[in-house]
């Protein structure tokens, strides 16, 4: 099995394979929650709150595994005890919380530099998330990111992660081939997202999984640091 390109405040391994040759990708497609934006702890906090609220509880390192998914399929994952009404309750507390305290989300601080960069750069950006659609309109709203993607996808609109349909559903949009594309997340089922296109990928250590997590399962590349994906992404 190749062994992924690490990357932490510097390259390490400048010599991919000529079909993940970042340079020649004219489009870059991200995850969004520990990936763009840094909302991984109000994710964690937000489902505690919601569970314990209709008398469910988790841990943190559950709740991390299970972003990336659909809110509901995480739900169910989380509290497989609840009833039907119970899951629609508690994703509904959830969702009040979360948004109640969505101000304290921002972007990581590279990564708008990062994005006006690559559009510059003549690179087209996309996104697809495991978030609904209102959800991710909210915070691209939030944080003033609308103009920098071509298209974003979410789960309420294609198949949940680790589904490639969003995916597929930018490469027909964009007109671009699979070769053309890399895409980057913070979880393991971003990853398995992109391997089943054969898609390049490029995992980032900061977010929801361990390295460790992540290097099982075969990315492309792996990045320690925000900073570092807009050194490996820029140049």
């Amino acid at each position: 099995m190749t062994k992924p390109a690490t990357i932490s405040e510097r390259i390490i391994n400048t010599q991919p394979s000529a079909e993940h040759n970042l340079t020649d990708k004219t489009l870059i497609i991200f995850d969004w929650d520990g990936t763009l934006m840094d909302s991984i702890g109000l994710i964690v906090d937000s489902m505690h709150v919601a569970g314990e609220a209709h008398g469910f509880k988790t841990t943190d390192k559950a709740v991390k595994d299970i972003i990336g998914l659909s809110l509901m399929n995480g739900i169910k994952i989380l509290y497989p005890q609840a009833n039907d009404a119970q899951l629609i309750e508690i994703q509904q507390t959830y969702a009040e919380y979360y948004i109640a305290n969505s101000h304290s989300t921002p972007l990581f601080e590279p990564i708008e530099r990062m994005l006006q960069t690559l559009q510059q750069q003549g690179k087209t950006l996309a996104v697809a998330t495991g978030k609904k659609r209102k959800g991710l309109d909210r915070v691209l709203d939030a944080s003033d990111s609308h103009d920098y993607f071509t298209i974003t996808r979410c789960a309420d609109e294609s198949g949940s992660k680790p589904d490639p349909q969003m995916l597929t559903d930018i490469l027909e949009y964009t007109q671009q081939q699979v070769s053309n594309a890399a895409f980057i997340g913070d979880s393991i089922y971003d990853i398995q997202m992109a391997t089943a296109l054969g898609m390049t990928s490029i995992a980032v250590n900061y977010g929801t999984a361990t390295s460790a997590e992540l290097a099982e399962q075969n990315p492309t590349y792996q990045v320690d640091t925000p900073h570092a994906l807009v050194d490996l992404l820029c140049g």
